[in-house]
């Protein structure tokens, strides 16, 4: 059974740098898209960065275009949200996700239904 666990989640003014971390056990093939989603109090959730375990092909949300970057480390089981240039707006909750269904994309999705196994989430808080 795969789990998720993420970490990495504090408060950081407005400008600074964040790195979260999705821990995750369990059998994850390197075609599996991992996600990173968020969502702030009274709104939806939102997906800001996915790639797939294994390649290099990453999305982002265009709010956090050339700020954040999604990696990972397979040795440490690890997916990896590096946050720059922080902004209040970042301010969220933020989920790991994966999509075991095995559907194959030409670029991993940022549609939360398609991701079907979450973590508990990590709290983000920019101040201006």
């Amino acid at each position: 059974q795969v789990r998720l666990v993420e970490s990495g989640g504090d408060s950081v003014q407005a400008g600074g740098s964040l790195r979260l971390s999705c821990e995750f056990s369990g059998y994850i093939h390197s075609t599996t898209c991992m996600g990173w989603f968020r969502q702030a109090p009274g709104k939806e959730r939102e997906g800001v960065a996915a790639r797939y375990l294994g390649g290099d092909f990453t999305n982002y949300a265009d709010s956090v275009k050339g700020r954040f970057t999604i990696s990972r480390d397979n040795a440490k089981n690890t997916v990896y949200l590096q946050m720059n240039s922080a902004k209040p707006e970042d301010t969220a909750m933020y989920y790991c996700a994966a999509d075991l269904s095995g559907s194959r994309w030409s670029i991993c999705p940022l549609s939360s239904q398609h991701f079907g196994v979450w973590g508990q989430g990590t709290q983000v808080t920019v101040s201006s």
